[in-house]
């Protein structure tokens, strides 16, 4: 996963991989062009968890695949939510610790690198 890449430009790239142009897309499933290429290029926010999961479908992503999560994980985390499986009260009550333990650590690169693989180990 290209860490760097938003939510918009991932859009687009599956859309490509659909050998689709965005007025073939929009057309196909009655979504405004205007409105889309402004969430693709970044001037909207990505969508709701409701509207995402119809344009997940569109791009033919499978359910529960790494490609579904990582799609609903940029726009979650591209819009400040908490993807929808984190928001059970246990975790949600330990985040501000977690920012706060980063936040006061000055977290570098290397050390937040450690930490996501030490966290796909488990």
């Amino acid at each position: 996963m290209d860490e760097r890449k938003t939510f918009g430009s991932y859009f687009k790239e599956r859309r490509i991989r659909l050998g689709l142009t965005l007025r073939k897309f929009c057309e196909d499933h009655g979504i405004d062009p205007g409105n889309l290429s402004k969430v693709e290029r970044g001037v909207l926010p990505p969508p709701k968890d409701e509207i995402l999961k119809k344009y997940a479908h569109y791009l033919k992503l499978k359910e529960a695949s790494n490609e579904w999560y990582e799609f609903f994980d940029r726009a979650a985390a591209e819009s400040g939510r908490l993807p929808k499986e984190l928001r059970e009260k246990e975790i949600v009550a330990r985040m501000p610790f977690l920012f706060r333990t980063i936040r006061g650590k000055k977290i570098t690169k290397e050390k937040l690198d450690k930490l996501i693989k030490l966290i796909k180990e488990s």
